[in-house]
């Protein structure tokens, strides 16, 4: 387990590192950055010219009016991934990228209460329900970038859990951890991560308890888990490092504890990949 002792950030622009493109087909050139984690959970942030069209794993990737994307790198990506650009002169350009492999641990929890692990039916309509809730909530079009303000740890504590982890819950197999968790007492301060807007606030979902969910922009989404205490309405603008709430045990939980977790466009990305640590 890793002590957090301080809540470190950075600038996106400065921390990811910088890759140049360059391409020549047909006489045609194309000079692009791409930078970020290239590697498993990864984030990566790119520009193009202003026109151009992108598509990434056969999927057409959303371009803002500058050029700039952003791409998600899911916990199972293969070792490669496709880009394809499509000019304004309508010319294809085709481009692979190396993503590094990662091998995930497995985590033992026990002690959970059996309707946590496996819910009983009379509560599949409203887990359902909360899903679709959930899933709204992240599909708010924000279209201002406000993941350029760089991210920062939003709680200090232990560090219990961490992205990718296969879980085992009371000897059950179950899927995979998507977020990281920090652990510390009841009522410890939980801090914005980033700038966003606030698109979700729960008091008690049935597995995640008391519930943020902050928009960075662009369909890039943090979420905030089990909280005590919320302190934050919905529509809200909040700024990187804003009180926005109180840790809990709420919801699916073993003892106090933030899960955050971060998903652009349905792909679920390591948040501690964006933290810069200090040496």
């Amino acid at each position: 387990m890793q002590k957090l002792r301080k809540l470190n950030s950075f600038k996106v622009s400065t921390f990811f590192l910088l890759t140049i493109i360059f391409i020549k087909i047909n006489n045609y050139a194309l000079c692009f950055d791409l930078k970020g984690n290239f590697i498993q959970g990864g984030l990566l942030v790119g520009k193009l010219s202003v026109g151009d069209a992108l598509y990434y794993n056969g999927k057409k990737i959303p371009i803002d009016e500058t050029g700039e994307f952003i791409i998600g790198i899911g916990r199972k990506h293969p070792n490669f991934g496709n880009i394809k650009i499509v000019t304004t002169e309508k010319k294809e350009i085709l481009k692979n990228i190396e993503i590094k492999q990662r091998k995930y641990n497995i985590q033992k929890i026990n002690n959970l209460k059996k309707s946590k692990v496996t819910p009983p039916a009379e509560f599949y309509d409203r887990i359902k329900l909360e899903n679709r809730r959930i899933k709204k909530a992240k599909a708010t079009n924000v279209e201002y970038s406000h993941y350029h303000a760089g991210f920062i740890m939003p709680a200090e504590g232990i560090l219990t859990g961490v992205y990718g982890s296969q879980r085992i819950l009371n000897g059950i197999p179950k899927r995979p951890h998507y977020g990281i968790d920090i652990a510390n007492k009841i009522g410890s301060p939980i801090l914005a991560p980033s700038d966003g807007i606030v698109v979700m606030v729960e008091k008690d979902l049935y597995f995640s308890g008391g519930t943020i969910i902050i928009s960075h922009g662009r369909g890039l989404t943090s979420s905030l888990l089990h909280l005590k205490k919320i302190l934050v309405e919905p529509g809200s603008f909040i700024k990187k490092g804003e009180l926005i709430g109180l840790m809990g045990d709420t919801g699916r939980a073993t003892g106090s504890h933030l899960d955050w977790r971060m998903e652009l466009r349905g792909v679920r990305i390591d948040p501690y990949l964006l933290i810069k640590k200090k040496e």
